[in-house]
């Protein structure tokens, strides 16, 4: 299957578009998420103005904007739609009001959401998160199930790791809600009387990449692809983590062994 390998361009943040264009060309990407946040070079208030020229500035450097992590505010939604930008991606936060409280104020947040989706054409692209969101790819489906087409899954090998997932399940469960596939990979290390979360390379963690290739062939998906760039070393510049994962996960695409 042929795949737009992209990146989630958050450790590069500030650059305006041509200058990060240029570094994640550089590394061997061809699409990128952008944030639109108050902390990066597109923010949710000067979007309007901005996002288009980023994404024209990146597409000159030959980088394919796949989707925004940002709001679902409908400025997000107008700016998306005149950068021609597909997808807004967010995460179903939980709240102090418990599990079940959080979940339906997050699907009214997409129900009303919706109209906005048909207005200009951009899907929402729900992603599981460990901790304090809905943390399983099930969780997800079931906060979308009777939305519109539009709402989509972001699928992310990390995250679904560590909710005691697999690939082949929750992958073909998900397949006709599948938007973006997200990698990355993580592990638990003892810290402080516990357990936390360490994110590292492709070969090292939780997540089964060659067999997360193996179902995606079998679904036949043929969506973008997207490297988040978390890693918590820091000792390594990200940069150089990253080449080695998309190496890992172009061989892993191409032989999609399931290791033992």
């Amino acid at each position: 299957m042929s795949y737009l390998w992209s990146v989630f361009t958050k450790p590069w943040a500030t650059l305006p578009g041509d200058e990060l264009g240029r570094v994640i060309a550089g590394i061997g990407f061809g699409g990128a998420e952008v944030p639109v946040r108050d902390t990066a070079y597109v923010t949710p208030a000067n979007a309007a103005a901005e996002l288009p020229k980023f994404a024209a500035q990146l597409r000159a450097e030959g980088i394919e904007p796949i989707s925004v992590a940002s709001d679902l505010s409908e400025p997000v939604f107008a700016a998306c739609a005149e950068a021609g930008v597909p997808m807004i991606r967010i995460m179903a936060e939980l709240g102090p009001d418990g599990y079940a409280a959080s979940v339906r104020r997050n699907r009214e947040l997409l129900e009303r959401a919706a109209v906005l989706t048909e207005r200009y054409d951009v899907q929402v692209g729900v992603q599981p998160h460990h901790g304090r969101y809905v943390s399983s790819t099930l969780g997800v489906l079931q906060l979308l199930d009777g939305l519109p087409a539009r709402f989509r899954l972001v699928w992310d090998a990390a995250h679904d790791a560590l909710a005691g997932d697999h690939p082949a399940v929750t992958l073909e469960l998900g397949a006709e809600r599948l938007g973006i596939v997200n990698l990355k990979n993580v592990h638990y290390i003892r810290a402080d009387g516990g357990w936390k979360t360490t994110f590292v390379e492709g070969e090292d963690g939780l997540s089964d990449w060659p067999a997360v290739f193996a179902t995606l062939r079998q679904l036949e998906y043929s969506g973008p692809v997207c490297l988040t760039a978390q890693y918590s070393e820091a000792a390594v510049p990200v940069e150089t983590r990253l080449e080695r994962d998309l190496r890992f996960a172009v061989t892993s695409a191409a032989q999609h062994p399931s290791r033992q």
